[in-house]
């Protein structure tokens, strides 16, 4: 890529005036002691303050800074989207621009993304938040995304995470899947590592998130769900429980009808079952066309925009050497 660093620092920002001085000399600091080439990346997502100027400021003294504004606010995963398609760096690094931060712990990172990983998620281990509205629904919600995902981490709230820029050459982003973005990595088969991180209280204005975006969480983790078992096979996902739906539906008409034929004989339209009956049948019969209708969706998806529906890691091939020997000639090694 021409001019590419080997880091690229993104930081999306939302009404952090006070906050994005001070952070770009807390980055510099740190970055200017590293023996690569690096670029610092602000998104400027729709601040309503004096963000985006006071990043100007910085960008025309810093060669180093690219600022990115947004139109309106489209929230964080918009953020890093428009961060990464506008980044060069072989390694992308993301994190808070409230101070929460620190970037201190870049280097750490990038030293544990060597050890052969493809994604480093950091740990707020000593996590400087409200017990009860911030920290015990954050657990609580790492506990079920772990679960779910089967991608065991601690803490997938923390924004501070080193990736392999291949990585995103599978992933693409949408709505607020930011913060799934390891299990998305795994999906495509990254392999993952978490570490502890600094965190410190915030100095400057109010958290942007709130005990409401608990929902929004497993609205998205459903999604996660499904993608990572059902992504090339959807019919499975409704098939299945359309046909156990269609075997509960079939064999309640059988009972109802053997009710009607056996004694003690019921008539069969003053027979409970018999409505049952229809319910779970038609119900497994919606199931299976829908599952026939996803399955034309996906593949339609796939083929349209040529996604394989695997992902190579490394190709690994060694040539044997071949000895000729031409009119009498020396052998010739090729």
């Amino acid at each position: 890529m021409e001019g590419s660093k080997y880091l690229s620092v993104i930081v999306p920002v939302y009404n952090e005036e006070e906050s994005v001085p001070k952070l770009h000399e807390n980055i510099s600091r740190v970055l200017m002691k590293q023996d690569f080439s690096y670029e610092v990346i602000y998104v400027d997502d729709g601040s309503k303050d004096t963000t985006f100027i006071q990043l100007r400021q910085i960008a025309e003294k810093d060669r180093h800074v690219k600022v990115v504004q947004l139109r309106r606010n489209f929230g964080q995963t918009a953020g890093i989207a428009a961060g990464v398609a506008n980044s060069t760096g072989e390694i992308l690094v993301f994190m808070d621009g409230d101070l929460q931060n620190d970037p201190i712990d870049i280097p750490r990172l990038l030293a544990k993304l060597e050890e052969g990983y493809d994604v480093v998620s950091g740990w707020r281990k000593n996590r400087q938040d409200a017990q009860l509205s911030r920290k015990l629904p954050s657990m609580l919600a790492n506990r079920l995304i772990s679960k779910v995902t089967g991608v065991h981490l601690h803490d997938y709230g923390c924004s501070l995470k080193a990736y392999r820029r291949t990585v995103f050459q599978h992933i693409r982003l949408y709505g607020e899947m930011h913060r799934f973005l390891p299990a998305y990595a795994a999906i495509a088969g990254a392999a993952i590592t978490e570490m502890e991180v600094n965190h410190h209280a915030r100095q400057f204005g109010k958290s942007k998130y709130g005990i409401s975006r608990t929902f929004r969480v497993v609205l998205d983790l459903i999604t996660v769900k499904f993608l990572s078992k059902y992504a090339t096979k959807p019919s499975y996902a409704f098939g299945i429980p359309g046909l156990f739906s269609v075997a509960i539906g079939t064999a309640l008409g059988i009972f109802s009808l053997g009710r009607k034929v056996l004694p003690p004989h019921v008539r069969i339209h003053r027979n409970p079952l018999l409505p049952l009956s229809i319910l779970f049948t038609g119900f497994g019969m919606q199931c299976l066309m829908v599952g026939l209708l996803a399955e034309l969706l996906m593949r339609t998806y796939h083929e349209s925009q040529g996604k394989p529906i695997y992902v190579v890691r490394d190709v690994v091939s060694y040539e044997q050497p071949v000895l000729e020997e031409r009119h009498g000639a020396k052998p010739i090694l090729r």
